[in-house]
């Protein structure tokens, strides 16, 4: 589709000069003689051409009066040679470019285009934004059960505050999800959402990743960074596992929800931000301020909103929603050609424990459209995780002869074994931080209690 572009002079020669140079470049053009002329017509083109020099209303006036509108349109302004103090008012009134006369025909489509681009990166990024806010929308965020609901309605009541919000659930809930629906349909929606996820990063890294670092603060810092509180100033900051966080860390986090103030790394300048904090943990934090591994300031700092996500196994009412959702949107991205799930496959799944919940559940209709040869999911098509089914309620004991403390201590092991020694995976295995992991293991002679992370 051809561009059209609007002129906006009062010379008609010149208006008949630009429609004719512009046409062989491909655009249709429309033209006004005047700025009132203009402004009818603005809503019409893709770009406006305009003389700053008009009958009645100015070319600078024009500019005020598109922005008045909220209009879109870019406008490049034309001004005579050496009027520099006239470009800068024009590009502080919004003016996209300008065109200093006597301009060549090149220069024209150079700056034509130019502009173009800035308009079609501004519909892109408008574009991305509505999908942002469509996707994170409360009615887009998928489960009607009841408990749903409920954290549904907790969030929209919470996301137009600054409060800090504590998100608690099993991993693969949507803590994620819920993270962002905050940040979208808060006053910071338009500001950064940065993800740090405490888990990934390691120790020894994470104070430079958070705060950030001067030039020469260590080996290799051959240049000054920000961290990502920094990157995410004006905006949120989501704390993902923040159970997994070392004490001299949470000190410094603590510091950062108290006084919104920071150092970098090898610097003693205090840097001040604005920070809405989210966190979320799939750890029970208040067996770990039992345990002294994590701090009792820290955890009310960070539990002044608290939002707990039920797993998928207790709220199943869910599972035909999600089913059906996950169908319809994998099925397109793969191309595949079942487009439905039938009832069947839905008891079946209806039937199953979940531990991985909603993600496992994604991941299963995604194997399942792969598999599946038909206009539909069957019963059949659901391959199931079933080596490790949840035992009926009432029917779990001990072994015989083993305490509680000799079966947790068998888990442990089992879990590094599993882990090949790695205690962040195995703590992950058993459902517990590291530091819950390496208080156990202290318990157990394992390892000393004052042993740096």
């Amino acid at each position: 589709m051809k561009h059209r572009i609007l002129i906006v002079e009062d010379e008609e020669k010149m208006r008949r000069v630009l429609e004719l140079e512009l046409e062989s470049a491909g655009f249709e053009v429309e033209q006004a003689g005047t700025a009132e002329a203009a402004l009818r017509l603005a809503d019409r083109v893709d770009l406006i051409l305009t003389d700053l020099r008009l009958p009645g209303m100015t070319g600078l006036e024009l500019l005020a009066r598109l922005r008045q509108q909220n209009a879109q349109t870019p406008v490049v302004v034309m001004t005579a040679y050496g009027t520099v103090e006239s470009a800068v008012e024009a590009m502080k009134a919004g003016a996209a470019d300008f065109l200093p006369k006597p301009f060549s025909m090149d220069h024209l489509r150079t700056v034509v285009g130019k502009g173009l681009e800035v308009r079609a990166l501004r519909d892109e990024n408008r574009q991305l934004r509505e999908e942002l806010g469509r996707r994170y929308q409360f009615d887009g965020i998928i489960g009607g059960g009841g408990k749903m609901r409920e954290i549904l309605a907790t969030v929209e009541r919470v996301a137009p505050t600054r409060a800090t919000v504590l998100l608690a659930g099993e991993t693969g809930v949507g803590k994620d999800l819920i993270a962002r629906a905050i940040h979208h349909h808060s006053p910071r929606r338009d500001r950064p959402f940065v993800k740090i996820n405490c888990t990934s990063i390691p120790e020894n890294l994470m104070e430079s990743e958070l705060f950030g670092f001067e030039k020469g603060a260590f080996t290799g810092a051959v240049q000054a960074k920000p961290g990502k509180f920094e990157q995410a100033d004006t905006g949120t900051v989501f704390l993902d596992e923040i159970g997994d966080v070392s004490p001299s860390i949470q000190v410094k986090l603590l510091r950062v929800l108290q006084e919104r103030e920071f150092e970098r790394l090898g610097s003693n300048k205090t840097r001040h931000i604005d920070v809405r904090v989210i966190a979320a943990t799939n750890a029970d934090l208040r067996v770990a301020l039992e345990q002294g591994t994590f701090r009792e300031d820290l955890y009310y700092r960070l539990n002044v909103i608290p939002i707990n996500i039920p797993p998928l196994r207790e709220r199943s009412e869910d599972i035909p929603r999600l089913a059906g959702h996950f169908v319809g949107k994998l099925s397109a991205e793969l191309g595949a050609s079942a487009r439905v799930i039938s009832a069947e496959a839905v008891e079946r799944l209806m039937g199953y424990h979940w531990p991985g919940n909603v993600r496992e559940l994604e991941n299963v209709i995604e194997r399942s459209l792969v598999l599946s040869g038909g206009d539909s999911i069957e019963a059949p098509d659901i391959l199931l995780d079933t080596a490790s089914p949840r035992a009926p309620a009432g029917e779990w004991s001990l072994p015989a002869g083993m305490t509680l403390e000799a079966c947790e201590q068998a888990m442990i092991r089992d879990a590094l074994r599993r882990a090949n020694g790695n205690k962040s995976q195995a703590a992950r295995l058993l459902g517990l931080t590291r530091n819950a992991l390496r208080y156990r293991l202290a318990q157990m002679g394992l390892e000393s209690k004052d042993e740096p992370g």
